[in-house]
């Protein structure tokens, strides 16, 4: 083959990928024919003053794109068969017009571009105090378990979670909770549990009952494996139990989805009356229960009631958890807890989506709680809450006395208080997002594509977090939704 002119002075590239990519064009032009034999490495390493190593490289790379084929004995030579033979002699590649992706389903797109640290004044419901959160303390915990891992850990396996979290969590439970469970299965977050729970039990077209005000991710993910929701009625006590039984006669329900202790978003407590009702009336019905205690630890009147979960004799209660709001959501430290065939087969859908969670996280979370740390950050932060808890109990009670109309039922616990406004609020949260403003307002809690839908046509509501912001900016942050709402 005669030496062709390829010009190796691209800044910034590796020459043999310059050299490839030059005796690449040549082929494809037509400047050498199929079939040509190369000049041998040697030859080549003289001709364009490179290191032979660096011909290999760009050789042995066109081996491995088809445009060449390598013999021990006689060297390298163009392939006969070229992975884009019809290319040679054509000026302009032929147009090619996109098709259409055939998606088995075509969700909503997550506004991915959102940033809560954007917002001067955020009431969202469930986010924690970041800043009170023990770093240097978390980060030892950390450090000791780099130093003492067992690195099998580090392999697959595992897939339900590291013992040694599950251990912890367990005597958690039972301590905190009166709830005793033979294992349980970590998760990447509540989300993922809900999701699988999803996959496991839920068929096309198949029937779940939910709050009429709830989870919208939950919802959403049910949504997404197939099932079709029927919405329950809520009252100031929770859960309607009447209409619960009467969705029940008229629709073949397979599931119920609850949030008994600080209903999300109404921050409603089921009464121990009715949790035993509807435990009962599901026990009758063949209806597997999905019980989200997303907030347990913040309960500030009085001892926070324990799980339906820790008395289920018939076992069936998918109890899901989360430790996204006493640490924080990117640690994805979630489980499930339930009947021993139940967590075999969502372990077994588990591996089909991810072998295992971080094992490092869940090693130093395990640590921590050993050592008592977490307890320890727990107690604060149950008591800073509680501080701001009442401290949005005051300033709405101000703003009551100065004649605005607001409503609300002080919660006994949760992160967030429901507050009636007594005005539509359907524009206000993008209102007082050019205000720096983040809030939550009662439409974003409605499932309008549920077989049974019970949105009202007035949505008055607006769920305001107060854990995660001092009392100074709530004070400043309540004041400006105020005067977006009121305005005159």
């Amino acid at each position: 083959m005669q030496p062709l002119d390829i010009k190796l002075d691209l800044p910034g590239k590796a020459k043999y990928l310059q050299l490839a990519q030059g005796l690449r064009t040549a082929i494809i032009n037509g400047d050498v024919a199929p079939g040509s034999k190369l000049s041998s490495v040697r030859k080549m390493a003289d001709i364009y003053q490179l290191n032979r190593h660096t011909i290999m490289n760009a050789l042995q790379l066109l081996v491995a794109e088809g445009w060449l084929i390598s013999n021990e004995r006689s060297g390298y030579r163009v392939t006969d068969s070229l992975p884009i033979q019809s290319s040679i002699g054509v000026k302009t590649a032929p147009a090619l017009q996109p098709t259409p992706y055939q998606f088995a389903n075509t969700l909503e797109v997550p506004n991915v571009g959102m940033d809560l640290n954007a917002y001067k004044y955020n009431f969202a419901g469930g986010l924690p105090d970041l800043a009170s959160f023990p770093q240097k303390e978390f980060k030892r915990a950390i450090s000791h378990v780099c130093d003492h891992i067992d690195i099998s850990k580090l392999h697959y396996g595992e897939v339900s979670g590291c013992a040694e979290l599950k251990v912890q969590i367990k005597e958690y439970l039972h301590k905190t909770r009166n709830l005793d469970t033979d294992d349980i299965l970590i998760c990447n977050g509540s989300q993922e549990a809900l999701f699988l729970i999803a996959k496991a039990f839920i068929a096309k077209g198949d029937n779940i009952a939910v709050e009429t005000l709830g989870y919208p991710p939950a919802r959403k993910a049910f949504a997404a494996c197939g099932a079709q929701l029927v919405d329950i009625k809520q009252d100031d006590e929770g859960l309607c139990v009447d209409d619960l039984k009467a969705q029940l006669m008229r629709f073949p329900i397979k599931m119920l989805y609850l949030t008994p202790l600080h209903q999300y978003p109404t921050t409603v407590t089921l009464s121990p009356t009715r949790r035993l009702q509807i435990y009962q009336l599901c026990y009758s019905h063949n209806v597997m229960i999905i019980e989200d205690d997303y907030d347990h630890e913040f309960h500030y009147r009085c001892k926070p009631l324990q799980p339906m979960a820790a008395d289920d004799p018939a076992g069936i209660i998918i109890y899901v958890s989360t430790f996204s709001k006493i640490m924080f959501s990117a640690a994805r430290i979630g489980y499930i807890c339930a009947a021993p065939e139940v967590i075999v087969q969502l372990t077994a859908w588990k591996q089909l989506m991810n072998h295992k969670n971080d094992v490092i996280m869940q090693l130093a979370v395990a640590h921590w709680m050993k050592e008592g740390g977490f307890e320890r950050h727990l107690k604060r932060m149950t008591k800073l809450y509680k501080q701001r808890y009442e401290a949005m109990d005051s300033y709405l009670m101000q703003l009551q006395a100065q004649g605005y109309p607001i409503e609300y039922i002080k919660p006994d616990g949760g992160m967030a208080i429901w507050v009636n406004f007594n005005k539509n609020t359907r524009d206000l949260k993008t209102e007082l997002a050019k205000q720096c403003v983040y809030i939550q307002t009662e439409r974003e809690f409605y499932f309008t594509n549920s077989v049974r839908s019970l949105k009202p046509a007035n949505l008055s509501y607006i769920r305001l977090g107060f854990a995660g912001q001092s009392n100074e900016s709530m004070q400043l942050g309540l004041s400006l939704i105020i005067q977006q709402t009121y305005k005159r």
